[in-house]
């Protein structure tokens, strides 16, 4: 497939218009900035393991969710 190269104001023109614009960007190479995952092990105690997988069930959600929803509340919690 050949890609398509326009100037940003014609793409912005576009955009703003409403106009379709994804036969313009490489969906492939897209990155959302500051949301890049990086792998981190963590060791918890097998009494947390047990309850984090007992709230995680009683959600209908993975042990990795509810991890990273506890997390990032308490971040946003702290940041002023």
């Amino acid at each position: 497939m050949k890609k398509k190269y326009m100037k940003a104001e014609e793409f912005d023109q576009k955009f703003d218009n409403g106009e379709d614009i994804s036969e313009y960007l490489d969906i492939e190479k897209a990155r959302r900035p500051g949301l890049e995952q990086k792998r981190v092990n963590v060791d918890f105690p097998i009494w947390m393991i047990k309850s984090l997988d007992k709230e995680a069930k009683r959600l209908g959600v993975t042990r990795q969710s509810i991890i990273k929803v506890w997390i990032a509340e308490r971040l946003k919690q702290n940041s002023i």
